[in-house]
C-alpha cells in the first residue's frame, strides 16, 4: 500500500468524484481494523486471513488500535501497523476518529469487517466518508436474531441489522444455512451475500489434529469433558456448571479454557455446587492440542454463535460433541447429528443427559472430507473471489 507523505488535502483532492476501481492489473489492497490483540476467533482468523494473503503477495494491511493482548501469536506473519491513541474507551470513537485519515493515506480498494463486533466501524465510515469510502464487505460472525435479548433490545438491534444492509456493500455468511436469516435481518437480496466457510485452519493444522492420539480410557471409569471459550455471558458457562454437577460421578472431570470477565462469577458457582475439585480453568492457552488429546468429550453451552471456529478444531481432532443447538448453522456444522448431539439452548437437563451419554466418534474420513472446506488456503481465496468481484461490481456467486 502507498505510504508517501502526502498531505490529507491532497488526498482528500484524489478522492474527488468518491472512490474509483483499481486498474484490473493492480493488486487488490485490503485493510482490516482489529481493536486489539485480545483473544478471539474472530480475531485469530482476521490476523491468519491477511498472512495468508501477504504470502500471496497482496499488499494487505491490518490496523490495530492497542497493542496489549494475549494472542500476539496468532497474528504472526500478518502485516500490522499499531495506530497509538487507543489506551481505553470506545473502540469505535478512537477508529471514528483515526480510521477516515488511514484510508485516504492506504487507499484500499477493500475495507474488510473482520466480524459482526467490527460493522459499526464500517458504517462510521460509509456515513463520514460518504462516496469516498471504499466498498465495505462485513464478514457475519455471529447469530442475528439473538433471542438472548430482551424483546426491546432485541428491536433495536433488529433496526441496526436493517441500518446495515442500507450502507455496507456485501455481506460473507460462514455457512450456507446463515444465507437466509443474514437476508431477512439485514434486509438485503441474496445477491449481496457470499458463502465461505471461515478459514478456520491451515492445511498442515488440520493434519497435525487429525494424528492426535486419542486418549486411553480413565482407569476409573470417569470421563474428561472440554470446553473452550472467553468466559462470558454468551458463552453460558454457568449452565454447563450446573449440567456437569448434575450427571458427573467422582472420577469425571471438566476443564474450561479461556478468560473472561465471569472467572469470579464461575469460580464462587462451582464451588456452591461442590464441584470445585473437579473442574479446572487454566485460562487462555495459544495451543489446544495438548488439551484436545486428553480430553473424551467437547461441550459447547452457548447461548448464541455464529461458526463458532472451535467445533472445527475438535472435529478435526475426532472428539464426540455435545453442543445447545446456539446456531442455525449448528446442526450443518455436526452433519445433521453425524458429527455430534444438538441439545436446546438453556437447557441443563438436557445437557446434561447428552454429557452422560455422549455420542461416539464419528468416522475419521467422513469428518476430515468435511473440515477440509474450513481451510486457511481455501477460505483466503474465497474471499479474494468475493472482494474482486465487489470491487468490480458484479453480483454475489450463486
Amino acid at each position: 500500500m502507498r505510504q508517501d507523505s502526502l498531505s490529507i488535502e491532497t488526498l482528500d483532492a484524489g478522492f474527488t468524484g468518491g472512490w474509483h476501481p483499481p486498474a484490473a492489473a493492480q493488486p487488490l489492497r485490503i485493510l482490516t481494523c482489529l481493536h486489539s490483540f485480545d483473544p478471539g476467533g474472530v480475531e485469530r482468523v482476521a490476523f491468519r486471513l491477511n498472512a495468508r494473503w501477504a504470502e500471496l503477495g497482496l499488499p494487505a494491511r491490518v490496523i490495530v488500535g492497542r497493542d496489549g493482548g494475549s494472542a500476539r501469536a496468532a497474528a504472526q506473519g500478518a502485516p500490522i501497523e499499531v495506530i497509538p491513541g487507543f489506551a481505553g474507551g470506545s473502540a469505535l470513537g478512537w477508529m471514528m476518529r483515526k480510521l477516515p485519515a488511514i484510508l485516504r493515506r492506504e487507499r484500499p480498494d477493500v475495507l474488510f469487517c473482520a466480524g459482526n463486533t467490527y460493522t459499526s466501524v464500517g458504517v462510521a465510515m460509509k456515513l463520514l466518508m460518504g462516496a469516498a469510502c471504499p466498498p465495505v464487505i462485513a464478514k457475519v460472525s455471529n447469530d442475528l436474531v439473538r433471542l438472548d435479548m430482551p424483546p426491546l433490545l432485541r428491536f433495536a438491534y433488529r433496526r441496526w441489522c436493517w441500518l446495515q444492509g442500507r450502507l455496507l456493500d456485501r455481506f460473507v455468511a460462514m455457512s450456507p444455512a446463515m444465507v437466509d436469516e443474514v437476508a431477512e435481518a439485514m434486509g438485503v437480496p441474496r445477491d449481496r451475500i457470499d458463502v465461505v466457510h471461515d478459514p478456520v485452519l491451515r492445511g498442515e493444522e488440520l493434519a497435525e489434529l487429525a494424528a492426535l492420539p486419542r486418549p486411553a480410557p480413565c482407569p476409573n471409569g470417569g470421563r474428561r469433558y472440554l470446553a473452550i471459550g472467553r468466559l462470558m455471558p454468551q458463552k453460558n458457562f454457568a449452565l454447563l456448571l450446573e449440567a456437569f454437577a448434575a450427571m458427573a460421578g467422582p472420577a469425571d472431570r471438566l476443564t474450561i479454557l479461556g478468560e473472561g470477565p465471569d472467572r469470579a462469577a464461575l469460580e464462587a458457582r462451582m464451588a456452591a455446587l461442590g464441584i470445585a475439585d473437579r473442574v479446572a480453568m487454566p485460562g487462555h492457552v495459544s495451543d489446544l492440542k495438548p488439551w484436545l488429546a486428553e480430553s473424551d468429550v467437547f461441550v459447547m453451552s452457548s447461548l448464541f454463535e455464529g461458526v463458532p471456529a472451535v467445533i472445527i478444531e475438535v472435529l478435526a481432532a475426532g472428539l464426540p460433541i455435545v453442543a445447545t443447538d446456539c446456531s442455525v448453522s449448528m446442526r450443518d456444522l455436526l452433519g445433521q447429528g453425524v458429527f455430534g448431539t444438538l441439545v436446546p439452548v438453556g437447557d441443563a437437563q438436557s445437557l446434561a443427559a447428552a454429557m452422560a451419554a455422549p455420542p461416539a466418534p464419528a468416522p475419521a474420513n467422513e469428518r476430515l472430507d468435511y473440515v477440509r472446506r474450513f481451510t486457511l488456503e481455501e477460505g483466503a481465496l474465497g474471499y479474494l473471489t468475493v472482494m474482486r468481484r465487489v470491487v468490480r461490481g458484479a453480483p454475489a456467486l450463486a
